[in-house]
């Protein structure tokens, strides 16, 4: 037989109304101290609770129903229009940061619906083409940065501007998952509130370095020859070695941390000397992979139409009103562009910025 909830613990009446109390209650039976909790969520707008489901695992539906994490499938990761099938997109990379992130939370007894929502979150106002698209936009709309839309995408401009009114912790970990330019690990938008947000965090760095290398083999720009040694002789010698080494290394240095309340603290961590072998990788990565493929024509032509396109919005208010219905009064025109250009797929982009600036494009 199957399990069967009831309405009264003590009774046995059938009833769905009690499956999220039940839900609630394994959560407690089976998470450590440093965990968070889906009964203690709080939200911007107070809304019924689920009977089926806990916040988290709400948040982590309205994200995966959402256009802006479709929309993720034609949007770069780091080759622009690549010729093969298999390069990754930014949709892959959240799927692979979820999955990675997932696991440590499993192993590390924290919470895996709310490391699911975040994963699935975190990149959803990434613009096209990539990090190249990123800076683009800022040169224009200084002080663009992709986690930062992320937020306001889940707060203000899904559902025609109602937003999903996420959890409080599951937009923390969304605003907070970036890290610097110097390193894989690193404050550059505040210590995450949550131990769940910490791993989501640190998975996004263990995925980009092994996925960015593997496709950059494919693509020819690197040779095993080209990885660092001490990659290699730390992390592994294929792919599935170096995120395994990467992910039991941060479950075993992080799991004395969690088991107190985390209130704010950095408690997922990797080991000294793991994390210098990841960051020599990344290194790697930034001077043979990163570096030359901004110097790709390619490359320099996204730029141009996130440019081109930024400023032919601003010269054109009402196509903005058009592509942004949101009109929010309290924001400027150069707000609401960015908030337009940031949301196009690179296919979209280079369709439009070919018919506005294309003599003689047709259209097919």
């Amino acid at each position: 037989m199957g399990c069967t909830y009831t309405a009264d613990m003590n009774t046995s009446t059938p009833s769905t109304a009690t499956i999220r109390r039940h839900l609630e209650a394994r959560e407690d039976a089976w998470l450590c101290a440093g965990a968070a909790r889906a009964a203690a969520a709080t939200r911007a707008i107070a809304e019924p609770e689920s009977d089926l489901r806990t916040s988290y695992q709400r948040d982590r539906d309205r994200i995966l129903h959402s256009k802006a994490f479709r929309r993720l499938k034609h949007k770069t990761q780091v080759f622009i229009s690549p010729s093969g099938d298999h390069v990754r997109t930014r949709l892959t990379h959240t799927l692979e940061v979820t999955q990675i992130a997932r696991t440590i939370a499993r192993a590390l007894r924290l919470n895996e619906d709310l490391v699911e929502a975040i994963g699935m979150g975190h990149d959803l106002g990434h613009t096209p083409f990539g990090h190249a698209g990123e800076r683009a936009l800022a040169t224009v709309f200084p002080g663009f940065r992709h986690n930062e839309q992320s937020l306001r995408v889940v707060d203000l401009l899904e559902k025609d501007g109602q937003g999903l009114n996420l959890t409080d912790d599951t937009r923390d970990g969304i605003l907070r998952h970036s890290k610097p330019d110097a390193a894989i690990a690193g404050e550059m938008a505040g210590t995450p509130a949550t131990a769940e947000a910490q791993i989501v965090k640190v998975a996004d760095g263990v995925a980009y370095i092994n996925h960015d290398l593997d496709d950059a083999m494919r693509a020819g720009l690197l040779t095993p020859n080209d990885v660092p040694p001490i990659a290699l002789q730390v992390l592994g010698q294929s792919h599935a070695q170096r995120i395994d080494t990467l992910v039991r290394d941060i479950v075993a240095t992080s799991a004395a941390n969690v088991e107190t309340p985390v209130a704010g603290r950095v408690v997922i961590q990797m080991s000294p000397a793991v994390e210098d072998a990841a960051n020599a990788l990344r290194r790697c990565l930034f001077e043979r992979v990163y570096g030359p493929v901004n110097l790709q024509p390619g490359t320099d032509h996204a730029r141009r139409i996130i440019t081109d396109l930024f400023r032919w919005y601003l010269d054109h208010p009402e196509a903005v009103r058009e592509a942004h219905p949101l009109a929010i009064t309290d924001d400027s025109l150069e707000r609401q562009t960015a908030d337009v250009i940031s949301s196009m797929t690179d296919r979209f982009a280079l369709r439009t910025w070919e018919r506005l600036f294309l003599v003689g494009h047709e259209e097919r």
